[in-house]
């Protein structure tokens, strides 16, 4: 039995939880302070942009379009598992390509993603009116990339069946649980030379006395938390924040075409269409739009800007003017774990130490990276 600590219950914990649920000889411990999708993930928009990102080759589209396929099966596995409904937009993402960019960079990559056996589409304006009545095309707007393999999903339901999935393979999940330490502890030599642990020492928020356990692998996946963690181990995981802004908005009918309601996205700003609960479909008045991307200056804490929040909204009303008189329903933010000085994400062993695993700094690419990062935290364990 190999006894595994996981510290950090976002998206990227949830989903290592239920990936090694499915392996009999893992006994895993999750812990958190918070309950489960509270941090970044909770703040997430959950667009899936993979087939249309610019990635691809490397490690970084490797795990992108191992998670893109893995979500097919995962959604309906959980579902079926838990009862539990999670959103999936599979009616893809269209990006607006405004005046200027260059069309043939677009054309290299349909051709690419072809060979990849992915599937992305060159729209003119006339198409995207024909498709997208709710959105208003200025003259600035030229054309449009379609990508309907890529998907968008919620990652607060995600990570709930995440977690109900991986409780019901025996994970113990600790809320409301915070890890105050850890250490390695070599055990005594006697007849059999023991191997060491790793020990965690954690208090509760419940007033219940602290507990000290014993782990053979620590996996740290606690985003912006992470640096705090492995500096018990004396080591520097440098993770930086960038707060992002988003809104949940009703408009007062429905927007578009009931029959076809993709994420809309242009110049770095999303419409993401909200599924209605009475008809099961992604014909409702709802959407979140976001998100803002906002840096520490000098380094100090991070206040939400509002002002960006504003030029957000301002050009999601430009893309569709019925969402000029919508109601704000909620405004929120959150900050993403940015690795500093690398490229994002961080899976990988810490160095000098190869009981504990990293898998945190995902920066935008949390919800989409999750089931591949899971994976391969998987194989690290079970190699």
């Amino acid at each position: 039995m190999i006894r595994i600590a996981i510290i950090g219950c976002g998206i990227i914990g949830a989903s290592i939880a239920f990936e090694l649920s499915q392996f009999p000889e893992l006994k895993v411990t999750v812990f958190d302070k918070q309950p489960p999708a509270q941090g970044s993930t909770g703040a997430a928009l959950g667009v899936l942009m993979a087939v249309i990102s610019n990635k691809t080759k490397g490690r970084k589209w490797q795990l992108t379009e191992t998670s893109l396929q893995r979500y097919e099966t995962l959604i309906p596995e959980l579902e079926a598992v838990t009862g539990r409904k999670i959103p999936f937009n599979k009616q893809g993402i269209l990006m607006l390509c405004s005046e200027g960019e260059d069309l043939s960079k677009w054309e290299n990559l349909i051709a690419t993603r072809r060979s990849q056996g992915w599937q992305l589409e060159l729209w003119d304006v006339e198409r995207v009116r024909d498709r997208c009545p709710h959105i208003s095309l200025n003259d600035k707007i030229i054309a449009a990339i379609y990508s309907p393999q890529d998907r968008q999903v919620d990652p607060t339901a995600l990570t709930l069946a995440l977690v109900d999935a991986a409780e019901r393979n025996g994970v113990i999940f600790e809320f409301g649980v915070e890890v105050e330490g850890i250490s390695e502890l070599d055990s005594p030599v006697s007849q059999i030379q023991l191997p060491s642990s790793i020990t965690v020492n954690t208090s509760c928020a419940t007033g219940r006395m602290p507990v000290i356990e014993n782990f053979d692998r620590l996996i740290v996946c606690a985003g912006l938390g992470s640096a705090a963690v492995t500096a018990s181990l004396n080591q520097l995981v440098d993770i930086r924040p960038v707060l992002g802004q988003a809104l949940h908005l009703r408009s007062a009918k429905p927007l578009g075409n009931p029959d076809f309601r993709p994420v809309i996205t242009c110049d770095d700003v999303h419409i993401v269409p909200l599924g209605d609960s009475l008809r099961d479909s992604f014909a409702s008045r709802e959407v979140w739009v976001g998100a803002t991307v906002e840096f520490s200056e000098n380094g100090g804490e991070i206040q939400a800007n509002a002002d960006m929040l504003a030029q957000v909204m301002a050009r999601a009303r430009a893309l569709c003017p019925a969402l000029a008189d919508a109601e704000i329903i909620r405004k929120w933010s959150g900050l993403r774990p940015r690795p500093e000085g690398r490229p994002a994400p961080i899976i990988e062993t810490l160095p000098g130490n190869d009981r504990v695993l990293i898998a945190s700094g995902h920066y935008r690419n949390g919800v989409l990276l999750a089931p591949a990062t899971a994976r391969s935290i998987r194989e690290m364990i079970l190699q």
